[in-house]
């Protein structure tokens, strides 16, 4: 049997800068910051989009030798171009006021690609988090 009630709590981004990368999201997709544990000798800053999803943002361990991405390091020659993001990792999310979320990415000179879905109404913008993590934003809130 599948996990009953299943439903996404969280989703962790570990940063060698925790502190940027949550003004990002607090600044650009409205993120609150909430109360977050202290762990001790590694930052740790938690946000909440609401009640029921936060995103945890852990400051990356030099030690680590997990790979920074889902497959490791990137390939030789590899560019952050966003137009790569439909078929690539991301995180996406969905707004009510979708040309005006756009507006903002270009007055904050975030580097975006746009497009539309088959059906002509769904709307989608993908560009990258400041440690380069994939997102997309779509029309779904119209």
């Amino acid at each position: 049997m599948a996990a009953a009630g299943l439903k996404l709590n969280h989703i962790a981004r570990e940063s060698p800068n925790v502190k940027r990368l949550a003004a990002f999201y607090e600044e650009v997709l409205g993120f609150e910051r909430i109360e977050t544990p202290n762990f001790g000798d590694f930052d740790v800053i938690w946000l909440r989009l609401s009640p029921d999803f936060s995103l945890h943002l852990i400051e990356r361990d030099p030690q680590s030798r997990l790979p920074e991405g889902p497959h490791g390091s990137p390939p030789a020659g590899a560019v952050a171009d966003p137009r790569a993001l439909p078929r690539g990792h991301h995180i996406s999310f969905g707004v009510s006021n979708y040309d005006e979320f756009v507006q903002s990415l270009e007055e904050r000179g975030i580097k975006n690609f746009e497009k539309t879905q088959p059906d002509g109404k769904t709307r989608q913008v993908f560009f990258f988090d400041p440690d380069g993590n994939g997102l997309e934003v779509g029309s779904w809130g119209n």
